[in-house]
């Protein structure tokens, strides 16, 4: 019986060839890992910037065209102030030139009652002291008179009537009262100047005599 030790070494396991290459590719990979994540992170950030530059064309177009819109309606509300400015220069000139017509209208019918006045005057003047009686020159006068009056209640001038009627503060001013009972209160006793109107608007009141019984107030001028 062989009781000798074994002393055979075990045999050594073959080294693994395969280990290094994995360590080797294992820093690769994750270098191609980050360039690709690089890349992508650089491919969305000018996708990004393209959108950017598409938004920024699109708001430099827009304010391109508010900008031609402002001075659109600039020009427009310009042209439609001097066209304001030059229909209202049209209006006061169209009133100036109507007022014109107008003055020019009664003046043309006023012509006839002067010349009438001249051929009074004239008429006097080539037989003074005969001739006409003094009847004969107040029957011409109320002519002319009647003449002028005529013409202007065609312009729209009418008299207030004053005498004989109840005191209106609105077309009679009262310049005296009359303490009486004879006739009724605050009635106009006589018309001290004529009042007149045009076209129903007040010229210039009445001036006129009231009556008042006694203890009574005056009259109520007119108001101004």
């Amino acid at each position: 019986m062989n009781d000798e030790p074994n002393t055979e070494l075990p045999e050594a396991e073959p080294p693994d060839a395969e280990a290094p290459e994995a360590a080797e590719l294992d820093p690769k990979r994750k270098l191609q890992e980050q360039v690709q994540s690089l890349l992508e992170q650089a491919m969305k950030l000018e996708q990004e910037r393209q959108s950017l530059e598409q938004e920024k064309q699109a708001l430099t177009e827009r304010c391109a065209k508010l900008e031609e819109e402002k001075h659109a309606m600039l020009n427009q509300t310009l042209r439609r102030q001097a066209d304001l400015e030059n229909f209202r220069k049209r209006v006061e000139r169209e009133k100036q030139e109507f007022r014109a017509r107008a003055e020019i209208e009664l003046l043309t019918q006023l012509l006839p009652v002067v010349d009438a006045f001249e051929r009074a005057l004239a008429a006097e003047s080539a037989n003074p002291g005969g001739g006409a009686s003094v009847e004969d020159y107040r029957a011409g006068v109320e002519l002319i008179y009647k003449q002028l009056a005529d013409l202007l209640a065609r312009a729209g001038l009418e008299p207030i009537a004053a005498a004989g009627e109840p005191f209106d503060p609105n077309f009679h001013h009262a310049v005296e009262r009359v303490e009486t009972t004879d006739f009724p209160d605050h009635t106009v006793l006589a018309e001290l100047q004529r009042g007149y109107t045009f076209k129903q608007q007040l010229v210039r009141p009445a001036l006129v005599r009231v009556a008042v019984h006694p203890g009574e107030a005056t009259p109520t001028e007119p108001v101004n």
